[in-house]
């Protein structure tokens, strides 16, 4: 995949090997942030700035760092690193500047540091062999692929909210339903690309 353009790399990302619903890596956060819109669009945007910012970085650190030192083996801790500083810097300035997001948000912006979608998309980068152009393509596909999957998710919770669901199936099961059918309807992308 190292040669591959960066028009394929985003639309790959975003709907052919979307990280939640393809990957299916970060989950805690699609299942626990997803009962809002406004709420699952602003970790969306949350972890878009980590994603991409993580992938930039955990690139020049791996490049001019790990590399050159032959220390790659500490690529995950390193990585995780750069992930909770950048998280810390989100949780900061989402405090000072958008209070009421900062707590709808909850103990779920922290978690962002844990979020394996965004160890997973270091590290995929690192595996593809991606140049910066490509792990900045990668990184914001990603990143955009995660906040449609949880908005789109989020409406869909939303009107079940206020639609005739047997008591059986009322509000944690019929998402797990509806989470495994958008993953299944994704699955249509793969002829794409």
């Amino acid at each position: 995949m190292g040669d591959a353009s960066l028009f394929v790399i985003i639309v790959s990302a975003i709907l052919v090997n979307n990280f939640v619903l393809s990957r299916f890596l970060g989950i805690c956060p699609f299942l626990g942030v997803s009962k809002k819109v406004d709420t699952a669009l602003g970790m969306g945007m949350a972890v878009t700035f980590v994603m991409t910012m993580a992938g930039i970085i955990t690139y020049f650190v791996d490049v001019l760092i790990l590399k050159p030192f032959d220390i790659e083996y500490m690529q995950t801790i390193a990585f995780i690193l750069v992930i909770a500083s950048l998280v810390q810097f989100v949780e900061i300035v989402l405090q000072k500047v958008s209070p009421a997001l900062y707590q709808a948000l909850g103990v779920f912006l922290p978690l962002i540091t844990t979020n394996c979608a965004v160890l997973g998309l270091a590290l995929l980068n690192i595996q593809f062999e991606f140049n910066l152009a490509q792990v900045v393509a990668h990184s914001v596909g990603a990143a955009l692929g995660f906040t449609l999957a949880i908005v789109l998710f989020a409406g869909i919770r939303e009107k079940l909210e206020i639609s005739d669901i047997p008591e059986p199936f009322k509000g944690f099961p019929i998402a797990l339903i509806s989470a495994s059918m958008m993953a299944m309807a994704f699955l249509g992308f793969s002829g794409l690309v």
